[in-house]
C-alpha cells in the first residue's frame, strides 16, 4: 500500500499553556521581574595599571640597543652550542645589543660549583652590565619576573621552560631563547634576524 503524502505545514508553532491553566502554580504564574542593579550594591574590580609603554600589544620602549636579561641556563646553553653572546644576539636582531645580569643570577652560577666556572667567567665580562637586587632571597626566576613587570625596556633571555611560560603571561616582553644552534626570539616585532619556525 502507498504512502500518502502530507502536505507540508509553514509557520506552525509550538503550542503554549495558558498562564490561566490550572496546571501551572500560584507563583509560577506571576512574571518574574528583572532585579536592576543597585548603584550602591556595586562591586568595584581593582585591576593592576596598564603599562605606559604597551600600544595594545606592542612594546613601545623595545629598541635598540637592546636591554637583554640574561637568565643563568641561556649562559651554559651558549657555551654548550659554542656561541658567543655578544655576537649571537647581534645577528638576531640585527643591532646592538647589551646583556644585563642581575645579582640573584650571579649567585646562582656561583652557587653551581667548579663545573660552571667559564659560565661564571662570562658573566663576570665588563661587556656585561650589572642589576643590584634590593629584594630578599636568590631566586633569580622570581627576580627576573619582579623586574621585567616594574620595567618593561627588557628581552628575557632563557631557556628555562618554566620562566618562558610564566614570562608569557606579561604582555609586551619578548623572550630570547637558543634555537638549533643559533639565538631565536618571540614576540618581538622587529626581529628580522631571528630565523623563521
Amino acid at each position: 500500500m502507498a504512502k500518502t503524502k502530507q502536505a507540508r505545514k509553514y509557520a506552525v508553532m509550538k503550542r503554549l499553556i495558558s498562564l490561566k491553566d490550572a496546571r501551572i502554580k500560584g507563583k509560577e504564574r506571576e512574571k518574574k521581574k528583572r532585579n536592576k542593579a543597585d548603584p550602591q550594591n556595586m562591586k568595584i574590580r581593582e585591576l593592576p595599571q596598564a603599562s605606559s609603554a604597551m600600544f595594545f600589544q606592542y612594546n613601545t620602549q623595545l629598541g635598540p640597543p637592546y636591554h637583554v636579561l640574561v637568565d643563568t641556563n641561556f649562559i651554559n646553553f651558549s657555551i654548550k652550542n659554542k656561541l658567543d653572546i655578544m655576537q649571537s644576539m647581534m645577528d638576531c636582531l640585527y643591532a646592538k645589543c647589551t646583556p644585563y645580569i642581575t645579582d640573584c643570577v650571579m649567585a646562582e652560577i656561583e652557587k653551581l660549583g667548579s663545573k660552571y666556572r667559564i659560565a661564571l667567567r662570562m658573566a663576570k665580562d665588563p661587556r656585561f652590565e650589572r642589576l643590584t637586587c634590593i629584594h630578599k632571597g636568590t631566586y633569580a626566576d622570581d627576580c627576573i619576573v619582579q623586574r621585567i613587570t616594574q620595567h618593561k625596556c627588557y628581552i628575557v633571555a632563557t631557556c628555562d621552560k618554566d620562566l618562558r611560560r610564566r614570562i608569557r603571561k606579561i604582555p609586551g616582553v619578548p623572550i630570547m631563547f637558543i634555537q638549533s644552534h643559533r639565538y631565536s626570539i618571540e614576540r618581538m616585532p622587529d626581529a628580522f634576524g631571528a630565523p623563521t619556525t
